[in-house]
């Protein structure tokens, strides 16, 4: 540009400092438009701080440079240290190089070693595993010697009939069944003999065992003492050990049986006569037979003896059978499965059935031996109520006996029978009693009392009753039970009362078959329990006879007061007025017999009620007497009001008309002459209340 040109050096002048001033203010936007919370801003002012740098015009322009110096020489030391770290890199990587050569020379010297050493290894292998397979086969020939054999002496005690029987001979034989049991392991194999040997020889010492224990329990049951509440408890044991075995356990049990029938048919007849089977007698017991004299006693004795003996046999044996739980079940079960030949039936085994058939047949001699004597006892009474109380002492211990044992065993079938015997008996004896009493009953009592064979059937029934109310019968059944009885006993008696008041006169008949009624009802009250049936009739008879006794009382108050009459022509009449007006015309109604009626009434009342029940003297129940006194007297008053009623309709009837005639007018002549004539005879009629005066509520108060 040249001088020339001043204008144009200005402008381009002008032109530059305009861009300086937009690059300035480009720059200062820049910085204020940065935020404080920029967090490189942030890190940058922080390590300006640190470097505690003044600001001052040249330290802010050699501020750029002052930085870029402090990182080269930064750098410049980071490169220094690893020329260090590589030489040492140097160092290790010849010393590495140094020991692999020193290991491929000790790999070779190994492998050559090896190589010279390998037959003496494999060598010392085989023998050590020849040596372990040596050793189990040691320990497993030990444990089979131990698990499958016994030593000696304990085969010795097993078998031997020397050894005891205690704890030592049943864990050797429990040990034995285990053996016999594992020796079916053996039999799965391929070589089977050692099992079949094995198992051969622990049957023949289980067996042994078995026939061993069994001999044992024979002998000890010799000797058992049941009454011993301390029993052996290796008897109870034994029989749970030898149950296992069936056909001995049975065979054991038979035999078993056998001896206490024997023992227990001993002690009866010991009881019985006060000696023993070896004709010792026991001067500290007193004999049953001391008592035959009296029968009910001498049975009740032998029964009583039988139900004691049953109860201790049980509870003796259900102490050897039962008392250890299922034992024995389990020990039948197992030995079902060992010989399921000597299973009778697949039924299980029931402990308590078992025990209830082994007392049955322990009892079974006594059964018979008490059936004997009581058949002979109840024979020879000729006393009914004494055979009846027998009859009712065997029906308690049957029942008793039925729910120990069932009813399928020997005592309560044998009681069974004397029970229905004793019946028997009882019905014949009453029989031929109630044929004598109804031949020597052939009249009546003259006072109409009750019957002193009556009396005596009733003062027997009593007693039957008594017995009976004692008995274990069900109370559903208890009626129907008794029903027989009471047909033998009061009702053939009852029936021949009433057939001897059919020849009397009434009310003789009703009184002597009321006083026979009241009497059994009576004794039939104390035992209504079991006599409802025939209570109910004898009250239906009671209640026949007293409406027929009300009835006659009735008749009677009617007759003897002259009322009937009176009601008797008032009874048809209806409340019509040309009824009533007829009732003057009547004969009971013309002055004089009304009169006359009206005087047999006053005299008859005062003295009604005791002339009544004179008629009813002879009836035992004087309050009975009084009630159907009383009921007929209200029926005699019922009767006296309707006739009063009747009366005072008449007389108000007759006074209307009379008014009626002085109130009539003019009319129909003929109509007029007619009611003018039946009032002209209405004038001469008396009131019937002035001839018959007495009133309903005087006779109630007269008869009350």
């Amino acid at each position: 540009m040249s001088q020339g040109d001043p204008e144009g050096f200005g402008d381009a002048l002008g032109g530059l400092t305009t861009q300086r001033s937009a690059a300035l203010s480009n720059k200062l936007t820049g910085v204020l438009s940065v935020s404080y919370t920029d967090s490189e801003i942030r890190d940058a002012l922080r390590l300006l701080d640190q470097k505690q740098v003044s600001n001052t015009p040249d330290t802010r322009r050699q501020l750029r440079s002052n930085l870029q110096k402090e990182v080269i020489e930064c750098n410049a030391g980071i490169v220094k240290e690893f020329g260090q770290v590589a030489e040492q890199l140097k160092t290790i990587g010849s010393t590495v190089s140094s020991l692999r050569r020193c290991c491929e020379e000790m790999r070779q010297q190994v492998a050559a070693a090896r190589q010279e050493n390998a037959p003496i290894l494999d060598e010392a292998n085989a023998l050590l595993e020849q040596k372990q397979s040596l050793k189990k086969k040691k320990q497993l020939l030990e444990a089979f010697n131990k698990h499958f054999l016994l030593p000696d002496d304990d085969i010795l005690t097993l078998t031997s009939t020397n050894e005891a029987i205690d704890e030592h001979f049943f864990a050797i034989l429990a040990r034995m069944k285990q053996i016999h049991s594992d020796c079916r392991v053996l039999l799965g194999s391929e070589n089977q003999r050692l099992g079949l040997e094995l198992m051969e020889q622990s049957s023949r010492h289980l067996n042994s065992g078995y026939q061993k224990l069994y001999r044992w329990i024979q002998k000890e049951f010799m000797t058992l003492d049941l009454e011993n509440p301390n029993i052996n408890a290796f008897i109870r044991k034994s029989l749970r050990t030898l149950a296992e075995r069936p056909a001995l356990f049975e065979s054991c049990l038979d035999n078993f049986s056998e001896a206490r029938d024997s023992i227990l048919t001993d002690g009866f007849y010991s009881a019985l006569t006060g000696s023993s089977a070896d004709q010792d007698r026991d001067s500290t017991m007193k004999p049953i037979e001391f008592h035959a004299h009296d029968a009910l006693r001498y049975t009740g004795d032998m029964l009583a003896w039988a139900h004691s003996a049953t109860v201790s046999e049980r509870e003796s044996l259900g102490s050897l059978f039962i008392a250890e739980g299922d034992e024995m079940a389990r020990g039948i079960q197992a030995g079902r499965h060992s010989e399921p030949w000597s299973a009778m039936d697949g039924e299980s085994f029931d402990g308590r059935k078992a025990l209830h058939d082994l007392v049955n047949r322990n009892m079974a001699g006594v059964a018979r031996a008490l059936r004997q004597r009581v058949e002979q006892t109840v024979q020879g009474q000729d006393d009914s109520i004494t055979v009846y109380k027998i009859a009712s002492l065997i029906s308690f211990y049957r029942v008793t006996l039925t729910k120990l044992l069932g009813e399928d065993s020997f005592i309560p079938e044998a009681l069974t029978s004397l029970e229905a015997s004793a019946m028997r008996q009882f019905e014949a004896l009453q029989s031929d009693q109630t044929a004598a009493v109804q031949a020597e009953l052939t009249q009546a009592p003259s006072d109409l009392n009750v019957p002193n064979v009556l009396e005596e059937t009733l003062t027997q029934l009593k007693a039957l009753m008594k017995s009976y109310e004692s008995s274990l019968t069900p109370i559903e059944s208890r009626e129907t039970a008794f029903e027989p009885v009471l047909a033998q006993t009061l009702k053939p008696i009852l029936d021949t009362c009433e057939n001897l008041s059919k020849s009397l006169d009434t009310p003789a008949k009703e009184i002597f078959l009321l006083n026979c009624c009241l009497a059994s009802k009576g004794t039939l009250l104390q035992f209504a329990e079991f006599t409802k049936s025939t209570l109910e009739q004898t009250k239906d008879k009671i209640e026949f006879s007293e409406a027929s006794l009300v009835e006659y009382q009735h008749y009677f108050f009617l007759h003897v007061s002259d009322l009937h009459p009176i009601l008797t022509a008032l009874t048809p009449l209806t409340d019509s007025n040309d009824d009533l007006l007829q009732i003057h015309g009547l004969p009971p109604f013309e002055p004089a017999a009304l009169a006359q009626a009206k005087q047999t009434l006053d005299d008859f009342l005062p003295s009604a009620l005791m002339d009544a029940m004179e008629n009813l003297k002879e009836l035992t129940d004087a309050e009975l007497a009084g009630e159907i006194t009383s009921e007929a007297a209200d029926r005699f008053c019922e009767d006296f009001e309707f006739v009063e009623r009747r009366l005072v309709a008449v007389d108000d009837l007759v006074e209307g008309e009379e008014d009626g005639e002085r109130s009539d007018g003019q009319g129909d002549d003929d109509e007029e002459e007619k009611d003018r004539s039946r009032r002209e005879r209405m004038k001469d009629l008396a009131p019937l209340r002035s001839l018959y005066p007495r009133t309903g509520a005087e006779i109630r108060v007269l008869l009350s």
